[in-house]
């Protein structure tokens, strides 16, 4: 039960971020960060997720989800009232760069705690 929810949740995380990138603006969720910290924090979150539960394609993970942040931010122009742009893609990119990072360093602590000591 708990693999299939640590594999569900980042499924979920990227549905979520492609609805809030594709959907008109009016429905994007607001919070209290900048729009910069906001987007990065996501998808790194999402990257951490995806690393988290599939630690052995964590190399994979990394480059789709680096190179999708530009596909996901290409995904604006099927919006009329979105718009792509360069620098919004690299701070996603940056975002997921920086949760794969976040999720190899958890799967090897945590790694390190599950084998045995030894004498």
């Amino acid at each position: 039960m708990t693999t299939r929810l640590l594999k569900l949740l980042p499924w979920l995380a990227l549905a979520a971020i492609i609805f809030a990138t594709v959907s008109p603006i009016r429905l994007r969720p607001h919070d209290f960060a900048s729009v910069d910290i906001d987007r990065a924090g996501a998808f790194a979150v999402m990257a951490l997720l995806f690393v988290v539960a599939y630690p052995r394609r964590w190399v994979a993970c990394a480059i789709l989800l680096i190179l999708g942040a530009g596909g996901i931010e290409l995904l604006q122009f099927l919006s009329p009232t979105r718009h792509a742009h360069l620098d919004d893609a690299m701070v996603k990119a940056a975002g997921a760069a920086f949760g794969c990072l976040l999720g190899l360093a958890l799967n090897r602590t945590v790694t390190r705690y599950r084998q045995p000591a030894v004498a």
